[in-house]
Protein backbone atom coordinates (compact mmCIF):
# COMPACT_ATOMS: atom_id res chain seq x y z
CA UNK A 1 0.00 0.00 0.00
CA UNK A 2 3.02 2.12 0.31
CA UNK A 3 2.29 5.95 1.10
CA UNK A 4 -1.53 6.11 0.17
CA UNK A 5 -3.03 10.02 1.16
CA UNK A 6 -5.38 7.89 3.59
CA UNK A 7 -2.45 7.09 5.83
CA UNK A 8 -1.65 10.89 6.08
CA UNK A 9 -5.45 11.81 6.66
CA UNK A 10 -5.74 9.20 9.69
CA UNK A 11 -2.13 10.08 11.05
CA UNK A 12 -3.10 13.96 11.10
CA UNK A 13 -6.34 13.07 12.60
CA UNK A 14 -4.83 10.69 15.44
CA UNK A 15 -2.40 13.51 16.46
CA UNK A 16 -4.79 16.09 16.97
CA UNK A 17 -6.99 13.80 19.26
CA UNK A 18 -3.66 12.84 21.36
CA UNK A 19 -2.91 16.22 21.77
CA UNK A 20 -6.39 16.73 22.65
CA UNK A 21 -6.61 13.46 25.11
CA UNK A 22 -4.22 12.79 28.17
CA UNK A 23 -4.35 11.72 31.46
CA UNK A 24 -4.69 15.36 33.01
CA UNK A 25 -7.95 15.19 30.96
CA UNK A 26 -9.69 12.34 33.03
CA UNK A 27 -8.11 13.31 36.33
CA UNK A 28 -7.46 16.93 36.51
CA UNK A 29 -4.97 18.78 38.21
CA UNK A 30 -5.41 18.76 42.04
CA UNK A 31 -6.60 22.24 43.52
CA UNK A 32 -5.52 22.82 47.50
CA UNK A 33 -8.94 24.70 49.57
CA UNK A 34 -8.75 27.32 51.57
CA UNK A 35 -9.18 24.45 55.00
CA UNK A 36 -6.25 22.70 53.49
CA UNK A 37 -8.34 19.91 51.35
CA UNK A 38 -7.57 19.04 47.93
CA UNK A 39 -10.26 18.64 45.39
CA UNK A 40 -9.02 16.36 42.69
CA UNK A 41 -11.70 16.63 39.27
CA UNK A 42 -12.87 13.08 37.43
CA UNK A 43 -13.78 13.19 34.15
CA UNK A 44 -15.08 11.08 31.73
CA UNK A 45 -13.68 11.56 28.38
CA UNK A 46 -15.49 9.82 25.22
CA UNK A 47 -13.79 9.66 21.29
CA UNK A 48 -14.50 8.91 17.81
CA UNK A 49 -12.83 8.85 15.28
CA UNK A 50 -13.58 8.14 11.10
CA UNK A 51 -11.59 8.28 8.05
CA UNK A 52 -12.65 7.52 4.62
CA UNK A 53 -11.30 8.16 0.92
CA UNK A 54 -11.50 7.35 -2.60
CA UNK A 55 -10.21 7.00 -5.96
CA UNK A 56 -11.33 8.48 -8.94
CA UNK A 57 -10.66 7.47 -12.42
CA UNK A 58 -9.59 10.55 -15.02
CA UNK A 59 -12.01 12.77 -16.93
CA UNK A 60 -9.61 13.19 -19.55
CA UNK A 61 -10.99 11.12 -22.26
CA UNK A 62 -7.75 9.59 -24.25
CA UNK A 63 -5.70 9.37 -21.80
CA UNK A 64 -4.96 5.82 -20.44
CA UNK A 65 -3.04 5.00 -17.16
CA UNK A 66 0.42 3.45 -17.28
CA UNK A 67 1.36 0.82 -15.33
CA UNK A 68 4.86 1.26 -14.17
CA UNK A 69 6.52 -1.57 -11.94
CA UNK A 70 3.98 -3.41 -11.17
CA UNK A 71 2.72 -0.23 -8.98
CA UNK A 72 -1.34 0.92 -9.33
CA UNK A 73 -1.43 4.09 -11.69
CA UNK A 74 -2.07 7.70 -9.30
CA UNK A 75 -5.86 8.57 -9.65
CA UNK A 76 -7.26 11.35 -8.30
CA UNK A 77 -7.89 10.73 -4.87
CA UNK A 78 -10.81 12.53 -2.77
CA UNK A 79 -11.21 11.56 1.87
CA UNK A 80 -11.76 13.21 4.78
CA UNK A 81 -10.89 11.93 8.34
CA UNK A 82 -13.05 14.00 11.58
CA UNK A 83 -12.98 13.04 15.45
CA UNK A 84 -15.11 13.91 18.07
CA UNK A 85 -14.37 14.45 21.50
CA UNK A 86 -16.71 14.34 25.09
CA UNK A 87 -15.85 15.65 28.17
CA UNK A 88 -18.39 14.78 30.87
CA UNK A 89 -17.48 15.93 34.91
CA UNK A 90 -18.54 12.71 36.67
CA UNK A 91 -17.31 13.37 40.38
CA UNK A 92 -14.94 15.40 43.17
CA UNK A 93 -12.59 13.15 44.91
CA UNK A 94 -11.87 15.67 48.49
CA UNK A 95 -8.89 14.59 50.21
CA UNK A 96 -8.72 16.84 53.41
CA UNK A 97 -9.03 15.90 57.56
CA UNK A 98 -8.20 12.43 57.49
CA UNK A 99 -10.81 11.73 55.07
CA UNK A 100 -10.84 10.71 51.29
CA UNK A 101 -14.55 11.35 50.20
CA UNK A 102 -16.10 10.82 46.44
CA UNK A 103 -18.84 13.56 45.46
CA UNK A 104 -20.38 12.60 42.60
CA UNK A 105 -21.61 14.99 40.00
CA UNK A 106 -24.94 13.68 39.13
CA UNK A 107 -26.51 11.35 41.58
CA UNK A 108 -28.57 11.96 44.57
CA UNK A 109 -27.05 13.72 47.15
CA UNK A 110 -29.56 12.41 50.26
CA UNK A 111 -28.02 8.45 49.17
CA UNK A 112 -24.83 9.07 49.08
CA UNK A 113 -24.43 11.34 52.58
CA UNK A 114 -26.44 8.14 53.90
CA UNK A 115 -23.85 6.05 52.74
CA UNK A 116 -21.39 8.05 53.77
CA UNK A 117 -22.57 8.17 57.07
CA UNK A 118 -22.97 4.37 57.51
CA UNK A 119 -19.44 3.82 58.86
CA UNK A 120 -19.53 6.44 61.55
CA UNK A 121 -22.66 5.53 62.75
CA UNK A 122 -21.57 1.74 63.19
CA UNK A 123 -18.09 2.97 64.99
CA UNK A 124 -20.95 5.75 67.25
CA UNK A 125 -23.33 2.46 67.92
CA UNK A 126 -20.35 0.15 68.55
CA UNK A 127 -18.69 2.54 71.10
CA UNK A 128 -21.94 2.69 72.72
CA UNK A 129 -22.41 -0.91 73.43
CA UNK A 130 -18.71 -0.72 74.96
CA UNK A 131 -19.81 2.20 77.04
CA UNK A 132 -22.40 0.03 78.66
CA UNK A 133 -20.56 -3.00 79.15
CA UNK A 134 -17.55 -1.12 80.71
CA UNK A 135 -20.04 0.81 83.14
CA UNK A 136 -22.04 -2.90 84.03
CA UNK A 137 -18.74 -4.21 84.62
CA UNK A 138 -18.07 -1.10 86.45
CA UNK A 139 -21.16 -1.76 88.74
CA UNK A 140 -20.11 -5.62 89.07
CA UNK A 141 -16.52 -5.09 90.51
CA UNK A 142 -18.02 -2.46 93.02
CA UNK A 143 -20.42 -4.60 94.10
CA UNK A 144 -17.62 -7.01 94.99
Amino acid sequence: MGNHPIESLMKTAMESIQQIVDVNTIVGDAVEAPDGSVIIPISRVSCGFAAGGSEFASLEEGKEHVHTGGQAPQLPFGGGAGAGVSVQPVAFLVVGNGNIRLLPVDSNVVVDRLIDTVPDLLDRITGMFHKKKKVSDDIIIARD
